[in-house]
């Protein structure tokens, strides 16, 4: 399988020997810390820098001492699944002072550190970026006072400074998504799922309170990932007047048969007046208008507790790694830099830049200036308001649009979590566009049945948080009954269609684009949505349905590994889904920290499998007492899990022990995660806004006719943004025996797993290296972030 283009180095030629990097944690702790804290001391000692740990934030790097300390590759073992920071934060005040940052400077300079690397939120890398331009006078001053020579001072001369955004609020702008929010997001989605569940069985009301002082972004998010009837955040207050049109769509919602209501506040809301809008006085308010049974919520530092997930841990790996190469490769003249996530790829920022940003916003909304403030957040903040007001209030009939076409939804393919999710935005933005909706039981097996029925606004309430396919789902595709199912689309006269599938959704539209030479039905505008857990649908980075995936496979890991605490050394080998493209065990495995997995993208024989256990035999020699091993399904027919797990329990024997585990369908299962539940709602509202525009574009003499290649089309995410590609010009990209893409972006991680686990290795590093600007609008289709 081809390898990502690029230029690749050896790290003996980007070498960090002779180098001191030391490592802090500062401000408030984040789920991912230590994942980030992991990376940076397991790279910073593969290139060959000594790394330090500061416990204690600034205060440790003022007091010194044994707050700084060596850090050894056994140090950071068994912490990327901790959450908070091991290694200690505290805020002070001391190093605010010039004498406080002048005692840093000295313990920084008695060990030979002039290399740092902070994470924290804005406030901490300020202080950071203030300490890097007094350095040279802050060394002056110890010269002088006799603490330390003039040698010291020219060979310590600059100080480097790469920082990592860690902040469950999610408020530094520049990038995308920070250190910890999306772990934050698990923790409320959580609890409103749960609540849910007691609130539809008295018929209550519940007011949540979240996190979020200065930001809403975990207000909104999470509002938009459970169907939340009201969200009050910061960035946007209610309109005047906004308690009686609350009380109304609550009113509104429970004539319309629903059992329960749920209201969201971020902490910090507040009124047009800037007056504070607490839980307290929301839940009066119901109660005195309404008379419904309502309660209050107040999730508090629940939300910073608790494991990283996935994402969180996979995000702070790839900083990680980032900030060490940064740290490298900067020069004296370098400005202090932040590594962000934009989109799906890991970018250098100024780090001054991010910061005035971040706080531009604050005196936005100081100043009232609220739409202001909503824009300088990023696109993606924006966009999840823009979805949030689109798919929660719906619009009286007499304000709708009246399109009079008709369009069609269902799933394809194997079911995958995040489908409902997409299906419910499906459905809300083509009614707020005037269309009338079709859903398609079973996929085209449904279809050729006819087992199609109007769905109206109502029907899909609360399937944001429900797993699986409620409309149902098969592999059947279209070609062996297309006579049948053009018929049904004629009888129902559908005149577009939205696929929400697997690799059998990007097939089915091929079959239909070749059906259009002899049924005329198929002419009409169709668009493909992304949704298994193999993510192997060409065209896209992402695919809905596998970040629950992989949160199944990294907790179960996490569980497996904690089974052997206590015993011998064990080394487990897991089986993970995934067909034949290695999506899943290859991240799963760097967010799980395993030592190795085998894949059909990276063909291995057996001189490697005999490698990775002697690997394993050695790294049993130290303190390190479990190993983990993930293996593809398809990876190999020969070296099948059974016969690797003999092959370890054989080699391994006197060392260490060996188990097994396929983790099957349960990859499959559960309820969807806060990313696949947003990345559902939002590419599929983006789906559904381009057939619109297509349905007006190619609508002629009294009927859609669509013929063009542009008119059926795959919406992926790639890189940095969310983009329409038609299906013809994806089929050169896709290897159809093995039903995956040729190229795959993740194949660029496995080094990351391997140098993280102490393999000798190559590194791409094509997408490093330049440090880029903070733009206030980026390109127009760039809201597709990962971030969500």
């Amino acid at each position: 399988m081809a390898q990502p283009d690029g230029k690749k180095i050896f790290f003996e030629n980007l070498s960090g020997a002779g180098k001191a990097i030391a490592v802090l944690t500062s401000g408030g702790d984040a789920q991912g810390m230590n994942a980030a804290v992991r990376a940076v001391v397991r790279m910073g000692l593969y290139v060959g820098a000594k790394v330090y740990f500061i416990h204690e934030g600034y205060q440790g790097m003022v007091d010194g001492g044994e707050n700084i300390k060596e850090a050894t590759w056994e140090s950071v073992s068994s912490m990327l699944q901790v959450g908070g920071t091991v290694i200690g934060s505290a805020r002070c005040k001391e190093f605010r002072s010039h004498e406080g940052r002048l005692k840093a400077a000295h313990n920084l300079v008695q060990r030979g550190i002039t290399n740092l690397c902070v994470i924290g939120g804005d406030g901490s890398l300020t202080g950071a970026n203030l300490f890097r331009e007094e350095w040279s006078g802050l060394l002056g001053e110890l010269a002088e006072q006799g603490l330390i020579d003039a040698d010291a001072v020219q060979m310590y001369s600059a100080l480097h400074i790469v920082g990592m955004v860690g902040s469950i609020d999610n408020d530094f702008c520049g990038t995308d998504m920070t250190i910890g929010t999306d772990s934050a997001l698990h923790r409320i989605i959580e609890v409103v799922d749960a609540i849910m569940t007691t609130a539809q069985s008295h018929q209550r009301t519940f007011v949540l309170e979240v996190m979020g002082r200065h930001c809403g972004y975990l207000a909104l998010v999470s509002a938009l990932a459970c169907g939340a009837d009201w969200v009050l955040i910061p960035e946007m207050p209610p309109e005047d007047g906004w308690e009686d049109k609350m009380c109304e769509k609550l009113s509104a919602n429970r004539a319309g048969m629903k059992r329960l209501n749920i209201i969201i506040v971020a902490e910090g809301a507040i009124d047009r007046n800037n007056a504070p809008i607490t839980t307290d006085y929301v839940k009066d308010l119901v109660v005195k208008c309404l008379g419904f049974d309502t309660r209050v919520t107040i999730l508090g530092h629940v939300q910073r507790g608790g494991t990283p997930s996935a994402f969180d841990r996979i995000l702070a790996s790839r900083m990680g790694v980032e900030a060490v190469l940064a740290l490298l490769e900067t020069t004296a003249n370098t400005p202090a830099c932040v590594v962000s996530l934009c989109g799906n790829q890991s970018v250098r920022l100024p780090l001054m830049e991010c910061v005035q940003m971040t706080q531009e916003v604050q005196r936005a909304m100081d100043g009232r200036r609220f739409e202001e403030a909503v824009k300088l957040r990023g696109r993606s903040f924006e966009n999840n308001l823009k979805t949030y007001k689109l798919l929660a209030h719906r619009k009286p009939e007499s304000e709708l649009p009246v399109s009079n076409f008709n369009v069609a939804v269902l799933n394809v393919g194997a079911p995958a979590a995040g489908m409902n999710a997409a299906v419910r935005s499906a459905v809300r933005v083509g009614i707020s566009e005037g269309h009338k909706m079709f859903a398609v039981s079973d996929g085209f097996e449904g279809f050729y049945k006819g087992q199609i029925k109007e769905i109206k606004w109502a029907d899909v309430g609360g399937w944001t948080g429900q797993g699986g396919s409620l409309l149902g789902t098969k592999r059947t595709l279209p070609a062996k009954h297309i006579d049948k199912i053009a018929e049904q689309m004629r009888k129902h006269n559908i005149n577009a269609l939205l696929i929400v599938g697997g690799f059998e959704g990007f097939l089915s539209l091929l079959e239909l684009l070749t059906a259009r030479g002899k049924f005329d039905e198929f002419c009409v505008p169709m668009v493909m949505v992304p949704a298994t857990v193999s993510n192997n649908v060409p065209g896209s980075d992402l695919s809905i349905g596998a970040d629950t995936a992989l949160n199944a496979i990294t907790n179960t890991c996490d569980r497996i590994k904690q089974s052997a605490s206590g015993t011998k050394r064990r080394v487990f080998i897991i089986e993970t889904m995934g067909g034949y493209c290695g999506y899943l065990a290859s991240v799963g495995g760097l967010a799980a920290g395993a030592d190795a997995a085998y894949i059909y993208e990276e063909p291995f024989d057996i001189r490697d499998l005999q490698a990775n256990v002697e690997h394993l035999t050695e790294k049993m020699k130290t303190s390190i007492q479990r190993g983990l091993v993930l293996r593809n399904e398809n990876c190999n027919e020969n070296y099948t899990t059974d016969f690797i797990y003999q092959l370890y329990s054989e080699e391994g024997r006197g060392v260490f022990d060996s188990r097994k585990n396929v983790l099957g369908h349960m990859q499959q299962g559960g309820a969807p995660s806060p990313f696949d539940r947003n990345f559902g709602t939002k590419i599929s509202a983006k789906a559904m806004q381009w057939i619109s525009k297509k349905l007006l574009e190619t609508f002629r003499h009294g009927r859609v006719f669509a013929n063009t290649e542009e008119s059926c089309c795959l919406l992926g995410m790639r890189r940095r943004a969310l983009v329409f590609q038609p299906v013809v010009q994806l089929k050169d990209e896709t290897d159809f025996v093995h039903r995956i893409p040729k190229e795959q972006w993740w194949l660029k991680l496995r080094p990351l797993m391997k140098i993280l686990a102490k393999y000798k290795t190559t590194f791409d590093v094509s997408d490093s290296g330049q440090l880029e600007h903070v733009v206030r609008n980026r390109p127009k289709e760039s809201d597709a972030s990962v971030a969500m």
